[in-house]
């Protein structure tokens, strides 16, 4: 499925693809606060780790497969594939944009 994401949005996913964790924590603000497996990550360095430690562990892609918008808040569900338990799963990417940066994003099945 062929989605128009939001500029921010678009370059995490293609850094995340790229596994790059420098580039996935510049699509960030300094101050930007990442929820995923109920563990926040709070500022660009520690948001740099859990990229890091998630690219470590698991090998993994994702397919953006739906856009929508809720209260200020854009909803990207992405269908997970890779080597970890549950595999496939479709989990939604909650962000919060400020201008080309990200604010916020919480990752929830």
């Amino acid at each position: 499925m062929d989605i128009q994401l939001p500029g921010p949005i678009a370059a995490y996913f293609e850094a995340d693809r790229s596994r790059s964790v420098d580039a996935v924590a510049a699509c960030f603000r300094d101050d930007a606060v990442v929820t995923d497996e109920r563990r926040t990550h709070a500022g660009r360095e520690a948001i740099r780790r859990w990229k890091t430690e998630a690219s470590t562990a698991y090998t993994y892609a994702v397919e953006p497969i739906a856009l929508s918008e809720d209260e200020g808040r854009t909803v990207v569900t992405g269908r997970v594939a890779g080597n970890f338990p549950g595999s496939p799963i479709d989990l939604r990417y909650v962000f919060r944009l400020d201008g080309d940066r990200i604010a916020s994003l919480e990752i929830v099945p």
